[in-house]
């Protein structure tokens, strides 16, 4: 079993400090919710735990099986099995899709995979996804909808296979179609691969298709609250304020830049 364990961690971007003394502990097999206002630190946190040079960790350390790995770089912490499926991929011009995933694995392995395995197992996870045919051959995330970068995000998780997956707001732009099979596959990979999951999402509709075993509530860079899933089942039908106000929270009209923000999930007319 693996452990990623986050311990009072403190992290700045720029001039200004977002995460003020955060601690977690995310073991195989667990699926952990990361919910709380807009702007309060949950993109933060993810990108800290994954290396983003734009974070600076101040205080506090990030261990992977007792191993601080609060030090290493992005690729290093990809390589050990953590996996970031990001709130806005990026479009990367010349370089195809079947090209940059090919590549990703072959970093985690001590031989390059071969050709006609690799070909196999994308086109059974693109399939799994319901994406086009000619996914392979066109550039990363380049012309893709949102809700195609969304699930080609979750293509690279089913073919790299992580220890551990942070999955920033994968939910946001997908129809109630497209929501079902991205959580299909999240769970296919979770149960085969006994994957721990950290997910950021708003919506209990998600949460109700992956169902968490734990919930955070991260409010002023803090974790205030945690419980299970009626905590998120809570918040979905009565929002922040009671449980802010229960804590003695109050949110700062100043809100996080570090990230933009997904658009909600909607449903399909």
């Amino acid at each position: 079993m693996s452990r990623l364990t986050i311990t009072d961690l403190h992290v700045r971007v720029e001039d200004k400090e977002i995460l003020k003394g955060v601690s977690l502990t995310l073991k195989s097999g667990e699926i952990h919710a990361l919910m709380g206002p807009n702007g309060n630190g949950k993109s933060t946190l993810l990108a800290a735990i994954m290396g983003h040079p734009r974070y600076t960790v101040t205080q506090g350390d990030i261990f992977l099986d007792d191993v601080s790995i609060k030090d290493w770089s992005v690729d290093q912490r990809s390589k050990a099995g953590l996996f970031l499926g990001m709130q806005t991929p990026q479009e990367i011009s010349g370089v195809t899709n079947a090209d940059f995933l090919k590549a990703a694995i072959n970093a985690r392995r001590e031989q390059p995979i071969a050709l006609f395995p690799f070909i196999k197992a994308m086109e059974a996870a693109t399939k799994k996804l319901g994406m086009k045919e000619d996914l392979a051959h066109r550039f990363l995330n380049e012309g893709f909808s949102g809700g195609e970068k969304k699930r080609n995000e979750i293509l690279q998780m089913v073919l790299l296979k992580p220890k551990f997956a942070l999955l920033d707001e994968i939910d946001s732009g997908l129809d109630v179609d497209a929501l079902k099979v991205v959580s299909s596959a999240i769970l296919d990979v979770y149960k085969e691969e006994s994957c721990g999951l950290l997910i950021v999402s708003h919506y209990g509709r998600f949460y109700d298709l992956v169902t968490p075993t734990h919930v955070h509530v991260l409010a002023e860079g803090v974790i205030i609250a945690e419980g299970d899933k009626s905590l998120a089942d809570q918040i979905d039908a009565k929002g922040y304020d009671l449980l802010l106000k229960q804590h003695g929270v109050e949110i700062k009209k100043e809100r996080e830049k570090a990230q933009l923000l997904g658009t909600c999930a909607r449903s399909k007319k």
